[in-house]
């Protein structure tokens, strides 16, 4: 797995204090950006994440490149609305010999993993077999119908392509780039931080946690799971029993 901040709104900090100065001031914009010191700054970002004025947190945005993980991990990721993705698509990029995401627990049991692999290997030949397939009969079609044999053999390569993923697994990696405005990141952060989220799509939100709190440490000094949030789980009976433990974990997160 690979997670990279590969863009952002400058000044995040001052932008989230300016937006949310100017509600209270009839200063002119300008004024009120260049008067926020870095101690300013500090004090007001603190300010707004005690009363829970998080709309002005909308303004700044940060863009993610996220590399290796499994199709199942994206899928949880793309349920989060409020964002942006451009995924690779498994219909025009041909997936012959595809990489796989290993889930940790089936890495560890021998018995487990070379089922696992013989699996992924059977996968691969059907759909390179499935592949071939679909594409010497639609070249064949798209010949009969006038298309010289390169233009043929290149649009059917992707016909074949569109169905032939149909029996990809779950495990099979992809890349995404993600971009969320800083109170979307939140909530991504309350519900995929948690103890009790799958531990694929937690790993890609530490990593992008300890990226924003490396770049804009003020903002998202508070940021993580729900315990770290609010100071208790919502999980109730389905608590992982280690709150504290999270807590100082994240507490930690992202300092040198």
């Amino acid at each position: 797995m690979k997670v990279m901040l590969i863009a952002h709104t400058p000044e995040p900090e001052k932008i989230v204090a300016t937006a949310a100065k100017l509600c209270y001031s009839s200063s002119d914009i300008s004024s009120l950006k260049e008067g926020l010191t870095e101690d300013k700054t500090r004090s007001f970002i603190e300010m707004l994440a005690s009363i829970g004025h998080e709309s002005v947190f909308e303004h700044v945005s940060f863009t993610f490149g996220i590399e290796g993980i499994s199709r199942a991990c994206s899928h949880q990721l793309v349920r989060h609305r409020i964002a942006s993705y451009s995924q690779k698509s498994q219909r025009y990029v041909n997936e012959n010999g595809f990489e796989f995401i290993t889930p940790p627990e089936i890495e560890e049991l021998p018995e487990a993993k070379a089922e696992f692999d013989r699996l992924m290997e059977q996968i691969t030949e059907s759909y390179d077999k499935i592949a071939d397939l679909l594409t010497a009969n639609h070249t064949a079609r798209l010949t009969a119908e006038g298309l010289d044999e390169k233009t043929a053999a290149s649009k059917a390569r992707k016909l074949a392509n569109e169905d032939a993923r149909f029996v990809l697994p779950n495990a099979c990696e992809t890349k995404i780039v993600v971009t969320m405005n800083v109170r979307s990141l939140f909530n991504f952060f309350e519900h995929r931080c948690c103890n009790r989220a799958q531990w694929e799509i937690r790993a890609v939100a530490e990593e992008m946690l300890r990226l924003c709190k490396e770049t804009a440490p003020n903002i998202f000094c508070h940021a993580g799971p729900s315990c770290v949030v609010s100071g208790k789980c919502p999980e109730g009976k389905m608590s992982c029993g280690k709150m504290k433990e999270v807590q100082a974990k994240y507490a930690n997160l992202g300092q040198k």
